[in-house]
């Protein structure tokens, strides 16, 4: 996830520090997300409003690759 979120920050011309900012929470911490690629499902959700982004979530199975 931290790979979709780095390109949608390029996309949106945006940095990490002013994506904390609109997340309320310090550039460490979202920094330290970033290198772990932990992100809660509401954090997330959280990132997708601040970048004006739709958020989809689906599992797929593998031999048919049908999305449940």
């Amino acid at each position: 996830m931290t790979e979709k979120i780095k390109i949608a920050l390029l996309k949106r011309k945006l940095s990490i520090k002013e994506l904390a900012d609109k997340l309320g929470c310090s550039s460490q911490n979202l920094s330290g997300k970033f290198k772990r690629d932990n992100f809660s499902v509401k954090e997330l959700e959280d990132i997708a409003t601040a970048l004006n982004l739709n958020l989809e979530i689906n599992f797929v199975l593998n031999d048919t690759g049908d999305r449940i």
